[in-house]
Formats: C-alpha cells, structure tokens, sequence
C-alpha cells in the first residue's frame, strides 16, 4: 500500500503508472463512462490552473457526488484555497448556519443554491492553504467545521488501505454522501490510493439500481443504507467485500450481509481523525484492529483515546476552546467508550455524551435502555430525552394509543429504579431526524421539544 502526501502526488502516481485505466466510473445520459487516472489528472490541474487567477480564497462546495464535483473538490485544494464541503440536500438553516461558520467568499455548486446562498459569501475571507472542512455529525451538539487537509485524508486512506487493500480490478461502488469524512475517504480515496476504480453512485433514487448497473466488488456503507440493500435484495453477486461503519450496526445487519457471501468489515473512526481508525478484519466485527499509524488508549473513565498524528486534525475552525477540550497533549478525547481485548483489539462499548443527567444525579446510559426499549416495542424509531428532570420516550410517527405500549415496556421499566423510569411517550409525527450516516439528530430534537 502506498502513502501519499496529498491529492497532488496520488493523482500524479496513478496517471504516471496507470494513465489509462479508468479511475473513476460514473453514468451520464444513461450510459456508463469511463475517466482515466491520465483524465483525471489532467481535467484536476487545469480546473486549479483556473481557480489560481481567481481571488477567492474560501470556497463551499454543495457536494452532489459527481464526477465535476470531485474534480472541483481536488482542484479547490491544488488551488490553495480553503474548501468547505456542505451537503446539498441539507435543510437550508443547516445549511445557513455551516456557510456563516465557515466563513467563504465563493460558492459552487446547484445553482438555485449558489444564488440562494449567495448572501453569505463575504469579501477577504481568510485564506487557509490545502485546508478541507469537514461538518461534525453533530449528534450530540451544535456540528462543528473540523479542520483537515488533503495530506490528513490521504494518510487515513493509506490506513484503511494497508489493513484492508483494493486490487487495480476492484470497482468500488460509492454510494455515500462526499461532504461527509467516511464517505469521502472509504468511498473514494481508499479506491483512488489502491488503484482500483471508484463508481460515483446516481443519489438515492438510484440506490436499488446502482449496484446492478456499476456490478462492484466493494461497497462502502452506513448501517442504516447497508439495511436497506440488504432489504431490496439490492447488492450484486459481484460484490465481495462491504465495509460498513459511520454508526453502530445491529448484529442482524452484519448478519445478513454476511449471509451474502461478502467479506464483512465493520471501521471505526471520527471526523477528526480524518476518517478510519480501527478496522474487523476477521470473523467477529465487533473486534476490530487499530489502523497502523494510530495508537489507542482506554482513559480511566472507558473513554476511547487517540493518538493519530499523521490523521488527526488541525483544529475545530474558529472553536479554539472546544479544540484544547478535544485534543489535549496531541491525544483526541473521543467521547466514545470501548476496550481493549486480551488481543488488542478494540471493541466499543457506546457514548459518553449519550448519557443523561437525571435531577436526583442519576446518570442514564441511552443507548443501553433504547435498546432495551426497542427489543419491547419491536420498533426502532424512537429516542429518550429529558423533559422536566425526568426520561421521556419519544417516537417517531403519528400518535396513537399509548397504552399497549405501556404494556410491552413494564418489564423493562420495573428492572430500573423508579427515577429512571419513563414518565411518558411522546410522537414526532414524521420519523425522527437523522443525520447522514443514520444516527438520529439527539441534540436538535431535544432542542425542539424544550421549545414546545
């Protein structure tokens, strides 16, 4: 497995050793084409030759997943300029908000959204050579621009490469948002970094269709879309290797992936170490193997730590007091918790911001009780918040008659203490909001519901 320093030196390797061979395959006017590393290189260099004569220095990309978007996204950073990725379907407060974060005095992208977004984009932004911002899931708390750079995601690249490579006749079919770390590294520089050839996926619509169409051998996933797939009997008898990862996968999943015949690796990792850092490479995927580059220690507490040093970020952007509480001594404070086995693997056990604080002190492990909740009710969809100091269950959906719910859940309740018993069930109306990779958005619901 190779490392590379950056965008620059891996374009040029691939397009010096393998010009021809395609890099890249995506599907325009319903046919199937082909862009070769020599292509790629050459359509990249002239795209930054033109952005280099233009002034802006912080530019924001509504990432839709095509072939120009990952041109201009590669080109942006040979350009020197700052690159801020942003989630075109994104709600247009969230989006409002990122942009003011985010400082940019340009804009690409749809454009119904660079002219509604337009507004934004200030003059003399500060300039930030090769720097690429990255949104927080932002599960927990308000998301934060995470400050990386392409030599940061190019080593997570080689990480997740040099424990689990892709040959040159692998196609590697991504179907995951770009603005988002996992989807950027395991969907398409883990391919790009082994040679193979990375599909850009058509969008969800084409979700059931594009693994018939493409005909990959690897696939990356989170949970929630591998799900999915699997559901839709989707995935093709090409396919054989899955990496899934960007949240916790129920083990039915994992199970029924593997029922495909593919090789199933579940990664860890966050934003701000650019991507993965421990992967399953054997046969329980929740035992997983640290990246090469990485070190991992367990606090005290069970808090997972990282010392990640040719991956981790630069900062939080413009969030110099989150950054001292997250990186302190060049070790990231995760917020996860885990351990180490007697083999050194790294098995985690859930969030230590999934906790809540009752009003008697109690502290209430979430993910714990929602599944123990789930497993009642049958259903999924659903979250414990705080109301008033005490846990209420809030589940997606219209409302409707609470009381054989509160039937199912009696033996789970009167296993706990009467001060972490449920107080009521509410309804969302709609299924809970979610972030990319699938996690439900706890913070902003939470938000939404004290605002009632």
């Amino acid at each position: 497995m190779l490392r590379f320093s950056g965008f620059d030196a891996l374009l040029r390797h691939w397009a010096d050793v393998a010009p021809d061979a395609a890099a890249i395959r995506y599907a325009e006017g319903g046919a199937l084409c082909l862009c070769s590393h020599a292509e790629l290189l050459a359509r990249v260099q002239a795209r930054a030759k033109s952005l280099r004569r233009e002034t802006a220095a912080a530019y924001a990309l509504f990432m839709d997943g095509s072939l120009a978007c990952v041109i201009e996204t590669f080109a942006s950073v040979l350009a020197g300029r700052r690159t801020v990725l942003l989630n075109e379907n994104a709600p247009d407060a969230v989006l409002d908000a990122q942009l003011r974060e985010a400082e940019v005095d340009a804009l690409w992208g749809a454009p119904d959204l660079c002219e509604s977004f337009a507004p934004l984009c200030r003059a003399g932004a500060e300039a930030g050579e090769r720097k690429v911002l990255f949104f927080t899931s932002g599960t927990t708390s308000r998301a934060k621009a995470v400050v990386l750079t392409d030599e940061t995601l190019c080593a997570s690249a080689y990480n997740g490469g040099a424990l689990l490579p892709l040959q040159a006749q692998d196609v590697l079919l991504n179907l995951l948002p770009l603005d988002h770390v996992f989807g950027f590294v395991c969907g398409l520089l883990w391919g790009l970094s082994c040679g193979a050839t990375v599909a850009l996926g058509r969008g969800a619509r084409y979700y059931t269709e594009d693994c018939g169409l493409f005909r990959p051998t690897a696939l990356s996933a989170v949970p929630l879309l591998l799900g999915f797939l699997l559901k839709q009997r989707a995935l093709n008898p090409e396919l054989k290797l899955l990496l899934v990862g960007a949240g916790e996968c129920p083990p039915a999943v994992l199970q029924a992936a593997k029922a495909t015949g593919a090789r199933v690796c579940f990664g860890y990792g966050l934003t701000e170490t650019s991507s993965g850092v421990a992967l399953s490479l054997g046969e329980d995927p929740y035992a997983m193997t640290v990246c090469p580059d990485d070190r991992i220690t367990i606090a005290p507490d069970g808090e997972v730590l990282i010392e990640a040093p040719t991956c981790i970020m630069q900062g939080y952007w413009r969030r110099e007091d989150d950054t001292a509480r997250a990186v302190q001594n060049g070790v990231l404070h995760t917020g996860d918790l885990g351990r180490l086995d007697e083999a050194g693997k790294l098995r985690l056990t859930g969030r230590k911001k999934e906790i809540l604080v009752l009003a008697d002190g109690t502290k209430l492990f979430l993910p714990e009780y929602e599944a123990a909740v789930a497993g009642a009710l049958g259903e999924t969809d659903l979250c414990i918040l705080l109301r008033g100091g005490a846990p209420v269950l809030l589940l997606g959906g219209p409302p409707r008659d609470t009381r054989p719910l509160w039937d199912a859940l009696r033996p789970v309740l009167e296993e706990r203490p009467r001060g972490q018993q449920l107080r009521r069930i509410l309804f969302y109306h709609d299924p809970l909001p979610r972030t990319a990779s699938g996690k439900i958005m706890r913070w902003a619901i939470q938000r939404e519901k004290e605002s009632e």
